[in-house]
């Protein structure tokens, strides 16, 4: 085989500089999302991880019962070091409980205590704000198609990590 052989055409070259350059994209927003959705919740003392977790805890499938970690963990897809720090912050603070599951006391329920409940609610106005700022430039039609997008794309990133 001929070096000539070996090396990518120019289609396969320019796909992977456009895959670079998108998955710089998605570092780079990552990063800001950080950065201002932790400032978007500061003043109830909130980081987006913690963000996360209320907001996951507050869907309706978590509301009356919790979360186990597993679910947790599965959910937002973050590794159980992560969630336990998150988590233990957010019990210091009031905003979470973990209770035992009737019949195995291994297993914990985590849900949002009442304080979490208000704390949550409070911060809605906040995070509405910070998503119509975000996506003030983004037609509705095109956020439904980066949801779609960013969903097939995290499928293909599950695939790699064999999930």
């Amino acid at each position: 085989m001929d070096m000539i052989d070996t090396l990518p055409s120019a289609t396969d070259a320019a796909r992977f500089d456009t895959a670079n350059r998108l998955f710089l994209r998605l570092y780079q927003a990552s990063n800001l999302l950080h950065k201002t959705g932790t400032k978007a919740v500061s003043h109830y003392g909130a980081t987006t991880q913690q963000w996360a977790v209320l907001g996951a805890l507050s869907r309706p499938a978590a509301r009356d019962h919790g979360l186990t970690v597993k679910e947790l963990l599965a959910f937002l897809m973050v590794s159980r070091q992560n969630l336990t720090a998150v988590l233990d912050r957010l019990e210091t603070a009031g905003l979470v409980e973990r209770t035992r599951i009737a019949g195995d006391g291994r297993l914990r329920h985590i849900r949002l205590t009442s304080q979490g409940v208000d704390t949550w609610r409070a911060m809605q106005d906040s995070i509405r704000t910070y998503y119509d700022t975000a996506l003030a430039d983004f037609p509705t039609e095109d956020v439904v198609q980066l949801f779609r997008l960013l969903d097939r794309l995290k499928t293909g990133l599950a695939r790699i990590a064999g999930d």
